[in-house]
């Protein structure tokens, strides 16, 4: 029986890492999605705090469908587009709203995608203005009403938070930016 006990236990860890591997293709736009706004949300107010990277870190390590990466994978991601962001405003919001709206068809996720990213900006306890404003704009490129998740676009309209200036209205890129 030995022998038949191999073959069932080889059996078994190549379906594990065959169902992991399923299950890491099937995520990778979701795994991008959150990545991306994740730091769209943290790149808001001109600075990426330790305290953003390291939520995101960890709702990815937590999350079923995205443990199954590297968290180096993961960091990669993020930092690609932060950099993005950092190279030009614009381009960088471009390429972020480009992988959010691949999982605009999964209701599902893309409410996640919108908690975590709620997350990420009160996660150094100041969830300002500024992060608001961003994950409203997530929000609408899914297709959904930011006041699922108590935001309302009317009353950010006036002022700034956290001496950052408010996005111009022209093209949505924060004033802070044109400098």
């Amino acid at each position: 029986m030995g022998f038949l006990d191999n073959v069932k236990r080889w059996t078994q860890e190549k379906s594990a890492e065959l169902q992991a591997g399923v299950k890491k293709f099937k995520n990778k736009d979701f795994l991008a999605a959150t990545t991306a706004g994740c730091a769209m949300v943290a790149f808001a107010d001109g600075v990426v705090q330790p305290e953003e990277k390291a939520k995101m870190a960890g709702f990815i390590e937590r999350n079923d469908a995205l443990k199954v990466f590297d968290i180096r994978q993961v960091i990669d991601s993020f930092e690609k587009y932060v950099k993005g962001f950092e190279f030009d405003y614009a381009i960088g919001k471009g390429e972020a709203l480009k992988a959010i709206a691949k999982i605009k068809k999964d209701p599902d996720a893309a409410r996640l995608l919108v908690r975590v990213c709620c997350s990420i900006g009160a996660a150094d306890n100041d969830f300002d203005n500024n992060e608001k404003r961003v994950v409203i704009e997530i929000c609408r490129e899914l297709g959904i009403d930011p006041a699922e998740f108590d935001l309302n676009p009317d009353s950010l309209k006036s002022g700034s938070a956290g001496g950052i200036k408010s996005k111009s209205s022209d093209d949505g890129m924060p004033d802070w930016m044109r400098r």
